[in-house]
């Protein structure tokens, strides 16, 4: 079922919120002004859950984000405009939520007792501030097979009543995941290898393969597919593994490259079966970013003048 989430195209970024410009301040309404008029109809929020290593059952809160936090945020959000996902990751150090696998049938019980106290308390915040999607988790991968997410999804529509997904890690995930049904879209982060910095071709067939997938997926399931994540780091070698981070790998800036492969991405995933397109990622922080910049954010860099071409219909140079 399409529910109302999915009567416009999602597009829009993942926003994160930098210590020293919390959801409700007068900077973070900046920068997400700023996204509206990039041409954003949407963001993803996203509270962060903690443990303590991908093996551990300690799921809790994290710290960043405060129950006051997302209620901010939301409303904020909403105030200009934008629709509202509520996306929870969980943060694992050193290490990511795509490991998590607890290691008896016991501590995978009590992983779901926590993760679904959890996701009803997101729930039940973006009910009451009326976010128009929430996922129920993002990219774990080496749980989605488990039977328990039956009980978490019933528990999940029960505190929200209104459109669910999920974010797999990639198409090997999504195309694995037998809960869709239970859900009203399918979510998907999308960071495969996509070779040479220079080898726009071989990017373009990747993408296409992937594509071509996701619109298979959707058939099958009968479901729209939000791409919930895709990015670059704006580094020189990137992308040969979009995923990784600026902590892993240290680069000369090359923002050109990040604004070119956003570009081929939006051109590739422009069809019928893909409802949404959100970037990773975008800062409370209005003055983040910057050409010297390495990292995700496309703030300050020539990809703001992709996405507002693939927008809005306002192409200009960077």
């Amino acid at each position: 079922m399409l529910d109302s989430a999915f009567g416009q195209r999602l597009d829009g970024f993942n926003i994160v919120a930098t210590p020293d410009y919390p959801f409700g301040s007068l900077s973070a309404g900046r920068a997400l002004s700023n996204a509206r008029q990039l041409g954003a109809t949407a963001i993803a929020v996203i509270p962060f859950l903690w443990q303590s290593s991908p093996s551990a059952s300690d799921l809790v809160a994290g710290s960043d984000m405060s129950d006051g936090a997302l209620r901010a945020a939301i409303r904020e959000a909403r105030g200009l405009g934008l629709a509202v996902i509520v996306k929870p990751h969980i943060w694992v150090p050193d290490s990511w939520a795509g490991a998590i696998e607890p290691t008896s049938e016991q501590a995978w019980r009590t992983w779901f007792i926590r993760y679904r106290l959890q996701l009803e308390r997101i729930g039940r915040i973006a009910s009451e501030e009326g976010a128009d999607a929430v996922a129920i988790g993002t990219e774990l991968a080496k749980t989605s097979g488990r039977p328990e997410w039956k009980d978490v999804i019933a528990a999940a529509r029960a505190a929200f009543p209104r459109t669910l997904l999920y974010v797999a890690h990639n198409t090997d995930e999504a195309e694995a995941i037998t809960f869709w049904p239970m859900l009203d879209a399918i979510g998907v982060s999308l960071y495969p290898p996509l070779g040479s910095d220079d080898d726009r071709a071989g990017r373009l067939a990747a993408m296409a393969a992937v594509a071509v997938r996701l619109d298979a997926l959707s058939s099958r399931w009968g479901k729209p597919v939000l791409v919930a994540e895709i990015g670059l780091r704006s580094a020189k070698g990137a992308a040969a593994k979009p995923w990784e981070s600026a902590e892993e790998r240290t680069a000369a800036a090359d923002p050109q490259l990040q604004a070119d492969v956003i570009a081929d991405w939006l051109a590739v995933l422009n069809r019928p079966s893909i409802h949404g397109v959100l970037i990773w990622r975008w800062f409370t922080d209005p003055a983040a970013g910057g050409p010297n910049d390495t990292d995700f954010t496309v703030q300050g860099k020539p990809a703001e003048a992709v996405l507002s071409c693939a927008w809005t219909g306002i192409c200009r140079k960077p």
